[in-house]
């Protein structure tokens, strides 16, 4: 076999190969909601509790760190642990009526 030849096919078998593999997509959900921007950049819901969820939101632009936000009482957990009850025009609605739990 011809070193020619072989480099073509080692070509074509890496291509082959290189395409097949998927690599993850990381889109974020974002919604105009009463005049904001949000996008959820991160989320995860409890195994255990499903009304609950760790997520990670930009408002306009800027990111909050990861809270759990409580869509059955209507709070979320800040990371130093305060609980703060959803305001008017809260992430936290829109993550729970995205979600519908």
């Amino acid at each position: 076999m011809n070193v020619k030849l072989s480099k073509h096919i080692a070509l074509i078998l890496l291509l082959i190969v290189s395409n097949t593999i998927a690599s993850p997509a990381f889109a974020q959900v974002c919604r105009n909601y009463q005049g904001h921007r949000i996008c959820i950049v991160s989320i995860n819901r409890s195994a255990k509790n499903y009304w609950e969820y760790r997520a990670s939101v930009s408002v306009d632009g800027k990111q909050t760190p990861i809270e759990l936000y409580n869509c059955r009482q209507k709070v979320k957990v800040q990371k130093d642990g305060t609980v703060v009850a959803f305001k008017n025009q809260d992430p936290g609605e829109l993550i729970c009526k995205f979600f519908k739990n």
